[in-house]
């Protein structure tokens, strides 16, 4: 039985590949985001146990320098959270736009594997009923022979 070949296999593999890519892309804007959100929520943890922690000077004598040094790096980290948040609001619509992208090729991608996997059973099928066509010419050539009267 001779070998299923598929004409289209380049492109199967090309669509592969292209889904691989995508997949790729999805993952890496992941893994920013993923940084995106641990760097936010240390800045925020951050905060709050300065916050804390200022309160808990509050009592007793006010170290007015302290306060402001304290407000202003609260400060610093607030606007570097803020700009995080926007950076992290642009890698929510890229990583958007990439999953998107990735569902499109993994449907191309399948649209041209269910056209093999069709392929391959028609082949099957056609192969088979080779097989059976002369499976059937042996057993007629072998009946015609036994019929034969020996010389």
């Amino acid at each position: 039985m001779k070998k299923f070949t598929f004409k289209l296999e380049p492109l199967l593999t090309t669509r592969r590949r292209a889904e691989q890519d995508k997949q790729r892309a999805v993952a890496d804007l992941e893994r920013q985001r993923r940084e995106l959100e641990d760097t936010l929520r240390r800045h925020q943890e951050f905060i709050s146990t300065g916050k804390r922690s200022m309160a808990d000077r509050l009592v007793g004598t006010l170290e007015v320098a302290s306060l402001r040094a304290h407000a202003g790096s609260t400060i610093q980290l607030m606007r570097h959270a803020h700009r995080i948040l926007l950076e992290l609001a642009g890698v929510h619509k890229r990583l958007e736009g990439a999953r998107d992208e990735l569902i499109e090729a993994t449907r191309k991608r399948r649209a041209v594997e269910l056209l093999r996997e069709r392929r391959y059973e028609q082949w099957k099928t056609r192969m088979n009923k080779l097989e059976d066509d002369a499976l059937d010419e042996l057993a007629v050539q072998s009946a015609a022979r036994s019929e034969r009267p020996s010389p």
